[in-house]
């Protein structure tokens, strides 16, 4: 029968809060859940956990020190008798178990995160395992995306929720909805989202920025002109200057994708001047050639 004061490693007059801090420190180096391979750090826990489980009791304690218990906290037997179970005297001689008076809960909680197993059991139970996750696939226009609009997903058991899209979104951007899983014994799992955002015949993404190539008169390049221009919220107009060469880029800010930081990309227009191939623009393009210059006379040629 071990001295419980020597187990944990206090003088016989330490205090309360001496004892608790040296169960600690125990605890925490010999808890089985840290000592996997290692069975004897596992039986040594379960006996600091008895000699706390005494000295934490202080009828208990009282009882050791005046010699009436041994350190197991069974009835000393001063005339040789050896008293055979763990715990107090019964009626008939016997003995009864009973669980001793130490609240684990705060001790493991502060070690591991949770409160002990109840019942005084030190090794603290496993949690109830939750139900099953379940996965789901969200289809997301380019549009849509781009606008963060919130989008309706109808789940296994029949429930509609309408999902505000996270900032940053693409195509494999996962969404977790707590508690929307499979029921089960700790509780229901998850339902796991994945975004899949969709392609578009004109708009093309370029991280937060959205690209349109945009087709315009070669009047409209020449004397410059207010044009209508689609974005994903809806057309607005721009503003072409005169003397537009084709390919130069207008920008309309805050026309993108949010990004992660929160903050929402432009979106870039190239304008595209389209020729007509007719007999009257060719009529004019001879007749004017010799008063347009050589736009390639920078290039020595």
């Amino acid at each position: 029968m071990a001295d419980p004061y020597s187990t944990l490693g206090v003088a016989r007059g330490a205090a309360e809060a001496d004892i608790k801090k040296a169960y600690r420190k125990l605890a925490k180096e010999l808890h089985p859940d840290r000592n996997k391979d290692n069975p004897a750090a596992s039986e040594r826990f379960s006996k600091v956990t008895a000699a706390y489980d005494l000295l934490s009791d202080k009828d208990k304690r009282a009882r050791f020190d005046r010699g009436e218990i041994d350190g197991d906290g069974n009835p000393a037997a001063p005339f040789g008798y050896g008293g055979g179970g763990g715990g107090r005297g019964g009626p008939a001689g016997g003995f009864e178990f009973q669980q001793g008076g130490a609240d684990f809960g705060d001790i493991f909680e502060g070690l591991f995160g949770g409160r002990g197993g109840g019942g005084g059991n030190p090794f603290g139970r496993r949690p109830a395992a939750k139900g099953a996750n379940v996965g789901y696939r969200l289809a997301v226009s380019f549009e849509d995306a781009a606008a963060s609009r919130a989008q309706r997903i109808t789940l296994a058991d029949g429930k509609t929720i309408d999902l505000k899209l996270p900032a940053g979104v693409e195509t494999g951007t996962q969404m977790r909805l707590g508690g929307k899983g499979e029921a089960g014994p700790g509780g229901a799992g998850d339902a796991i989202v994945t975004i899949e955002v969709g392609s578009h015949p004109f708009y093309k993404r370029d991280g937060d920025a959205v690209r349109l190539e945009l087709p315009i008169t070669l009047a409209e390049a020449v004397l410059g002109a207010e044009v209508k221009v689609p974005t994903v919220e809806g057309p607005v107009m721009l503003k072409v200057p005169p003397s537009t060469s084709s390919g130069k880029v207008l920008r309309l800010r805050g026309r993108g994708f949010t990004g992660k930081g929160g903050v929402r990309g432009d979106q870039l227009v190239t304008l595209m001047v389209d020729v007509p191939d007719d007999a009257a623009l060719k009529d004019w393009a001879e007749g004017a050639k010799d008063g347009l210059g050589n736009p390639r006379a920078k290039l020595g040629v």
